[in-house]
């Protein structure tokens, strides 16, 4: 029976053969968590120079801050040997170049039905953003002092780190 998986799956055998993280512990071996957009053009380990094991890489549209990812900042550098911690937006970013209203209306447009239910997380300013979700993991009763946070923006096109702001 044939799925829409069947390539993946395939490609996932051929990855397998070559596995290099056996029995790895799940530490972020390079003492790093990364907070990024799932946008494809993103490779967060590439970009800083580090490999699989070496950070924690938490992805979502903008690259936000949300609870969901402050709990996993939590966990990296309480269990998981984080010491620094990225926020990273990026350049030509669609939750910021466009507004929850355009959103809605393409999503509505694509499926026929309302989305307005639903946040999406727009971003109107992304250095803004940026600054508030380095203070929202900053100011976290479970985050230690000595951890370093700080925002960025990734330029697609030029492929360089921009920082906006270090805690």
């Amino acid at each position: 029976m044939s799925s829409a998986f069947d390539d993946l799956l395939d490609a996932n055998r051929s990855y397998a053969e070559h596995h290099d993280l056996k029995g790895f512990d799940g530490i972020a071996h390079a003492g790093v968590a990364m907070v990024t957009c799932m946008d494809s053009r993103i490779d967060p380990l590439r970009m800083i120079g580090l490999s699989p094991g070496d950070a924690k890489i938490l992805r979502n549209p903008g690259g936000r801050v949300t609870d969901q990812a402050l709990v996993a900042i939590v966990l990296g550098v309480t269990l998981l040997k984080v010491r620094r911690v990225l926020v990273v937006e990026h350049t030509r970013c669609a939750m910021a170049s466009s507004t929850e209203e355009q959103l809605h209306e393409r999503i509505s447009d694509f499926m026929g039905t309302d989305s307005t239910w639903m946040s999406l997380g727009a971003i109107p300013d992304q250095e803004k953003t940026i600054r508030a979700d380095v203070h929202r993991v900053r100011s976290h009763p479970l985050v230690p002092a000595d951890v370093s946070v700080g925002g960025f923006i990734y330029d697609v096109d030029s492929g360089l780190l921009q920082p906006v702001v270090e805690s």
